[in-house]
Parts: structure tokens; sequence; C-alpha cells
């Protein structure tokens, strides 16, 4: 496997697996846009995300910006610890989860789906 692997799941939903690193944020990125734009709700699953850093972090922040600038929804699940334990220590955790102000959020680990 690459170094990471975005997958289309059909219906907006996505799965990254693999590094979501200063290494492969930019390509994820590049990728990414193509994918979803034809979507108007997304869905993408952070479980197989083996390493992040807080470029990843950084990316999903980008992602949320997108959607709410393009009146999307996007949802996060799977969300790595690293990820939240970073958006903990900046202070950003709450753009991750305000769902009154910005179209991103994120389901906690373990959470039933809605």
């Amino acid at each position: 496997m690459a170094d990471y692997e975005l997958q289309d799941a059909g219906e907006g939903r996505f799965v990254l697996k693999g590094l979501m690193t200063f290494k492969t944020v930019e390509k994820i990125l590049r990728v990414s846009e193509a994918m979803f734009e034809p979507h108007t709700r997304l869905e993408i699953d952070l479980s197989g995300v083996e390493n992040a850093d807080s470029a990843g972090l950084a990316l999903l922040l980008e992602w949320i910006t997108w959607a709410n600038h393009t009146v999307r929804e996007i949802r996060f699940t799977g969300m790595p610890d690293r990820v939240l334990a970073i958006a903990k220590t900046t202070e950003v955790e709450v753009l991750l989860t305000r769902g009154e102000r910005w179209s991103g959020f994120i389901e906690a680990p373990g959470a039933a789906e809605s």
C-alpha cells in the first residue's frame, strides 16, 4: 500500500487509510478535491489512519472550511486519538465538534451511529 489511500465507498462516504502526516496531507488534499466535489454530504472514516500528526489535523480543518464555504455537510468517524489529543492541546477541538457554526463534526470513538 502507498503511504495513504482515500477510497470512495459510495454515496458521499470515503475511507482514509495509512498516514495522515506532513508527508501525505498535501497529496490527500489534492486527491480529495475532485472526489468530494460532487457531494453535498460527506462522511469520512478515519479508522484506517495508522499515523497522524498536526498536519493531519490541519487537513481536517481545511476540509471543514471548504465544506462550510461551499455549503456542504461533513462528518468524520473513527477519529484517531492522536488527532483529538492535538486538537485539545491546541484548543481547536471545538472547531471539529461545533455543529451550529461549522458544518464539520466528529463522532467520538465508540459512539453509536446516528
